[in-house]
C-alpha cells in the first residue's frame, strides 16, 4: 500500500536580516536542515510499522511527508502504486480522505466546544458527501469500532466530561470515520495512564487488521512497539539505520544505536545481557553539518577508521533484517560479507 523510496526532506535555515546580508557579502552557500535523508520502507495492508528514535531524528517529518503536509525534496512516495507528490485537485482531496492521523495529546486535539458527535462528524462535514442522517449513521459505526458504546452515553458529551482514554477513543473514531487505508498514530498513548494503554493499543491492532489499513506508529518506547508492530524501523539523524521484525530489533539488534535505545528501556527482560549493554554518549548531530562517514560515529564506542571515511548503506543482513552500519557483529563490512 505504501512504498517510500529514498525520500528526503530539507528545510532552508532562516538567518534573519543580518545573517542574510552577511551570507550575501561572504557569498556563502545557503544552509539546509536535513530532516530526512534517503529513507526507504514499505507498509502493507493490515500491517503496523513502528518508527522509533530520539527526538529530532525525523520521525514526525516522515509522518508529515506521508500525509502530504510536506512535499519531499527527493525520492518518491507511492500510495497504492501511484506517486502522491504529483496529486492535484480532486485526486489530492481523495488521497487526504484516505490518510488520517491520530495526535499525541487527546486533551489538546479535541475542540472543547464540540460534542463527541460533532467531533467525530467533522471529517464527514468537510468532505460534504453525506446527509445529516447518513453522517449520524457513520458516526455510530465509528464509535462502535472504537468501543465507545452505548452511543447515548457519549454522543452529546463534551471533552471535559470524558477520561483521557475515552478522549483518545474519540480521536480514533474521528480518524476512522472516513474508512481510511493509511493511519498514522504519533505517540497515541504517551499521554495516557499505563493502566489503559493496553486497551488503546489492542484497539489500534484490531482496527488495522479489521479495516485492512496500512498503519504507522511513531513512538520512543521500543517495548511498546515490540508488542503491537509487525516490523520496526529505527531512525537516527534523518536516516533509517536498522529495520526488521520486532523480535529481531528487540532481541537481536545489530546497530550500536539500536542497542543503546534498548538498553535504556526500563524493563528487566530487555536487559538480560549486561555485558552487551551499550551506552549512548554525547548529543545528536547538527543536521545542518552532519559528520562525514557514518552519522552515528561521533557517539559510537565501536567506531573505527572506516566509519569516519565511508557512509554505510542499508542492506539485508538476514531475512527481513536490514542494517546501515560499517560494522556488523564487530567486524568491518567487506564486499564478501
Amino acid at each position: 500500500m505504501i512504498e517510500v523510496q529514498q525520500v528526503g526532506k530539507r528545510f532552508p535555515v532562516k538567518k534573519g536580516l543580518l545573517g542574510t546580508v552577511t551570507s550575501a557579502i561572504k557569498r556563502s552557500k545557503r544552509e539546509y536542515v536535513r530532516a530526512v535523508n534517503g529513507a526507504s520502507f514499505t507498509i502493507s495492508r493490515g500491517e503496523i510499522m513502528g518508527l522509533a528514535g530520539e527526538s529530532g531524528c525525523g520521525k514526525t517529518t516522515i509522518a508529515m511527508l506521508l500525509l502530504l503536509l510536506y512535499s519531499p525534496t527527493q525520492g518518491e512516495i507511492l500510495f497504492d502504486g501511484k506517486d502522491i507528490a504529483s496529486l492535484r485537485g480532486k485526486e489530492l482531496a481523495s488521497f487526504r480522505s484516505k490518510a488520517q492521523l491520530i495526535f499525541q495529546d487527546p486533551y489538546e486535539s479535541l475542540n472543547p466546544r464540540f460534542t463527541v458527535r460533532r467531533a467525530i462528524e467533522e471529517p464527514l462535514i468537510v468532505n460534504k458527501a453525506w446527509s445529516r442522517a447518513e453522517r449520524l449513521e457513520h458516526v455510530k459505526q465509528a464509535m462502535e469500532k472504537a468501543k465507545l458504546t452505548p452511543f447515548a452515553a457519549f454522543l452529546n458529551k463534551y471533552p471535559h466530561e470524558l477520561s483521557g482514554g475515552e478522549r483518545q477513543r474519540v480521536c480514533i473514531a474521528r480518524a476512522i470515520v472516513l474508512e481510511p487505508i493509511l493511519l498514522i498514530a504519533d505517540e497515541a498513548v504517551s499521554m495516557l495512564d499505563v493502566s489503559i494503554r493496553a486497551g488503546v493499543l489492542n484497539l489500534l491492532r484490531e482496527l488495522t487488521e479489521e479495516m485492512q489499513m496500512a498503519s504507522l506508529y511513531i513512538s520512543h518506547d521500543l517495548s511498546l512497539l515490540g508488542s503491537i508492530c509487525d516490523k520496526i524501523a529505527i531512525m537516527y539523524a534523518g536516516e533509517i539505520v536498522e529495520m526488521g521484525k520486532p523480535e529481531a530489533i528487540v532481541y537481536s539488534a545489530l546497530h550500536p544505536y539500536t542497542k543503546a535505545l534498548i538498553a535504556a528501556v526500563p524493563v528487566p527482560e530487555f536487559n538480560t545481557q549486561k555485558s552487551d549493554r551499550v551506552l549512548l554518549m554525547g548529543e545528536p548531530p547538527d543536521l545542518i553539518n552532519v559528520p562525514n562517514g557514518c552519522s552515528f560515529q561521533p557517539r559510537c564506542e565501536f567506531a573505527e577508521d572506516i566509519c569516519m571515511r565511508q557512509k554505510p548503506q542499508i542492506r539485508e543482513v538476514s531475512e527481513m533484517h536490514y542494517v546501515s552500519c560499517n560494522l556488523v557483529g564487530g567486524f568491518p563490512c567487506r564486499e564478501d560479507t
